[in-house]
């Protein structure tokens, strides 16, 4: 019997569902059967098919070996209900199957569940907030798109440093971060976090992103206490004194300090009941309705226990603090009397542990829509939740350090250079369009050229260039870019165009009016008469 992993995605319950449908409808063992002197072919008992589907899903890693027979004959209830199989009179709709020897058998056709009908979505990667983005509520929906046009000029300045001239720069202070731009950050990060841990394109299928409260997060991560469990502002949403006080002394046990009554035989199951009645009276599980798709889907990496911990610790994230604070007590106590040897059996029929996890199961994950495998997926999910709760409920730190670096990064003083990318206002985003691989090679070819070009020309034609000047930028251009320098000028006759030669003056004689002043002195003839 193989089960094939259903992985994280979307509809991952309705995944689960079909594959386990179809492998029992095609592995289960068929045999004829007498039933009040008659003959049935291909049927089987109800113990037969809790028998086999029991060991199934025990071996399967989708729900793993803490599957218990009463909850394989409630997915077999399920299953009489879906008309998945059907008795020997081909009854079926009704949840009346139990563990006996009444016959059942397989129905021409069983149906699948089929996948919720929901608007194709795009791929999407979750966007990060800028500093500078518009403020909420602001819509950008009907404005145009303007392409990004890269004049010469624009490609001088991009290229300033390639032909020999750096441009000032200056110092850019950025507009402060308002409280609501660093929770934008934290929700955009942790969901970006999570996306990539699952591996998807896309949580829309999975996780309600209008729902997800960014004050969670940030209140989860700091207002701790030095063992981690989260600090509540509002003490009204704390867990009720005798209740903290009941599960103070299971996990204690047998040392309760805070009792002040004597015990008595059969005191630990009573304060353990009374634990479990206040969790199962709550209106909605600790896991909330609205995240029970993605933790469902965190449930298909668990063979990669790393990488599943880290998702379980974004999605615990996102709870409601009061429910965050109510699961890390609850987890703990659990841990605590799985691993105590001193507790007393709080259920003949069950082990601790067994106990520990259909007990909580319901209260901790399950969907507000009826879901055929919720029990089995809460069972799976609580059981790994206990082997690894104190991983689970840290804090990741990696994420932590990411978001806090990111926040001082926008807040730091940036340098920025004319010409820069960032000097170019839109007003709108530029958005890109699919092209066809020939008109990709082209561009890539030949759609930096033009621009280069233009530049050169400029350089050619600037009248305020001294020869000198312009020889020097000819050259570190040629340096640069020699293919579209060679365009320009293909031969050294076309280059020598630029700069014709002056005809060169013939050096004119020097003509001494004086006589050479070291001749010896001459006498000069008498006036005497």
């Amino acid at each position: 019997m193989e089960h094939r992993i259903v992985g994280p995605g979307p509809y991952r319950a309705t995944r689960l569902w079909n594959e386990t449908v179809e492998l029992f409808r095609a592995k289960m063992p068929l045999r004829k059967h007498r039933c009040r002197f008659k003959s049935y072919e291909h049927c089987f008992t109800a113990t037969e098919a809790v028998d086999w589907l029991h060991e199934l899903l025990r071996c399967s890693q989708n729900f793993g070996p803490e599957v218990t027979r009463k909850q394989t004959v409630q997915l077999l209830k399920k299953f009489l209900k879906n008309h998945v199989i059907e008795d020997i009179k081909g009854k079926w709709g009704q949840e009346d199957f139990e563990d006996n020897r009444h016959l059942y058998r397989f129905p021409p056709s069983s149906p699948l569940k089929p996948y919720p009908k929901r608007p194709p979505y795009q791929k999407d990667v979750i966007k990060f907030p800028k500093w500078d983005d518009p403020p909420p509520g602001t819509s950008q929906e009907n404005i145009p798109v303007r392409p990004l046009v890269m004049n010469p000029e624009m490609w001088y300045k991009r290229h300033s440093i390639a032909i020999g001239e750096v441009p000032t720069c200056r110092l850019v202070h950025r507009r402060q971060l308002t409280e609501a731009n660093v929770e934008e950050i934290w929700k955009s990060m942790t969901l970006s976090y999570l996306q990539k841990i699952l591996g998807l394109d896309s949580l829309e299928e999975v996780l309600d992103i209008k729902l997800v409260n960014s004050k969670f997060i940030i209140h989860n991560v700091y207002s701790v206490s030095k063992q981690g469990v989260v600090i509540l502002d509002d003490k009204s949403k704390e867990l009720p004194h005798w209740v903290l006080s009941a599960m103070k002394c299971l996990a204690n046990w047998p040392n309760c300090s805070d009792l002040q009554q004597p015990m008595y035989s059969g005191f630990e199951r009573d304060v353990f009941k009374t634990i479990a009645d206040y969790y199962g009276r709550l209106k909605e599980p600790l896991l909330t309705f609205h995240l029970f798709d993605a933790f469902v889907s965190v449930l298909g990496l668990l063979q990669k226990e790393k990488m599943a911990i880290e998702a379980f610790q974004i999605c615990c994230l996102l709870l409601p603090p009061e429910n965050r604070r109510k699961l890390q007590l609850l987890m703990r106590m659990m841990a605590r009397i799985c691993l105590n040897k001193e507790m007393p059996p709080l259920c003949d029929g069950f082990g601790t542990r067994t106990l520990m996890v259909q007990t909580f199961s319901h209260c901790i994950l399950c969907s507000k829509d009826e879901v055929d495998l919720d029990d089995l997926l809460a069972a799976r999910l609580v059981t790994f939740l206990m082997d690894n709760y104190q991983e689970i409920l840290k804090v990741p730190l990696a994420l932590q350090t990411s978001i806090e670096e990111r926040v001082a990064h926008l807040r730091r003083v940036q340098i920025k250079y004319p010409g820069a990318d960032m000097d170019i206002t839109l007003s709108a985003p530029s958005f890109c369009r699919q092209i066809s691989p020939e008109e990709f090679e082209y561009q890539r070819a030949y759609g930096s050229q033009e621009p280069l070009a233009a530049l050169l020309e400029e350089v050619i034609t600037d009248a305020k260039l001294s020869s000198k000047e312009k020889k020097k930028k000819l050259k570190q251009f040629q340096k640069s870019y020699p293919e579209v320098y060679q365009e320009r000028f293909p031969t050294p006759e076309s280059e020598a165009l630029l700069f014709p030669e002056k005809p060169k003056a013939k050096p004119q004689l020097l003509m001494w009016v004086l006589k050479n002043p070291f001749q010896p002195f001459q006498r000069t003839r008498s006036f005497r008469m």
